[in-house]
């Protein structure tokens, strides 16, 4: 079966000028152009098309989808087994999400008492499945699995008070790190305030502190380009700086 650039739009909930944009930027080419210069999709490329859109629902930006699809050692079955796993995670996460709220309804109407802990509980899972998703198999390799589930245990039993305090810690990193990066010295005082905050940081959920592992996760962000984009949006650069400020914290 064929189909013209609006009926594939029709067909796939998509605009015809998404479809000539995704030609542009060669993510998904018409499998030939008619003789009236219309263009023509086949099943190759409906296929295609449910590929892209199975991305987007995971929030994968346009340039990576481009950088994935069009890698020579694409695998489809691979992609959708990965598709799969990754939808069944969020609607995890959504149903929690969903249950809270019930739960907070049914408290505002008087008709249970909701603590303070299980109006919480929905968003640390959600942050744990999130982490689990991107650096699971890495956090593993480098600590181990014990260690892992002890330090998803510690943050499932985290107060509101605690919980909050984390995340205020996390923005006064991501503010204090272009200030630090300014002073261009990892040893300066601004630098090793950092350290330390980001020393506080880690102890909300790692069961245990070591200068060991906190030079190492230092390391990972360095390596690992998803580490890495995090702390670089702070400032270019910023995420080696963070590591040589860590190094020298954990030296001491």
């Amino acid at each position: 079966m064929e189909y013209t650039i609006s009926k594939l739009a029709k067909l796939a909930n998509v605009s015809a000028r998404t479809l000539r944009y995704y030609d542009e930027i060669n993510l998904l080419k018409p499998a030939r152009i008619n003789s009236s210069g219309y263009r023509i999709y086949g099943q190759k490329e409906v296929d295609r098309l449910q590929q892209i859109l199975f991305f987007k629902e995971l929030d994968v930006d346009l340039d990576t989808i481009l950088s994935i699809m069009n890698n020579p050692n694409f695998d489809k079955q691979v992609a959708l087994e990965n598709h799969y796993k990754q939808l069944i995670q969020k609607r995890t996460r959504l149903n929690q999400l969903i249950e809270t709220i019930e739960k907070t309804i049914k408290h505002e109407k008087g008709e249970i008492q909701m603590s303070n802990q299980e109006k919480f509980e929905a968003f640390k899972e959600q942050l744990i499945n999130e982490n689990e998703e991107k650096y699971g198999d890495e956090i593993r390799e480098k600590y181990g699995k014990d260690v892992v589930e002890q330090s998803n245990a510690k943050f499932r039993g985290m107060s509101k008070e605690d919980y909050e305090a984390m995340e205020q810690l996390g923005i006064e990193i991501l503010e204090l790190l272009p200030k630090a990066f300014a002073t261009g010295d990892p040893a300066s005082d601004l630098a090793q305030e950092l350290a330390e905050k980001h020393k506080q940081w880690l102890t909300f959920s790692w069961p245990s502190y070591s200068k060991e592992a906190h030079a190492g996760l230092a390391d990972m962000y360095v390596a690992d380009e998803r580490f890495k984009a995090y702390y670089d949006k702070a400032i270019e650069g910023g995420t080696e700086f963070l590591r040589d400020a860590i190094h020298i914290f954990t030296n001491k």
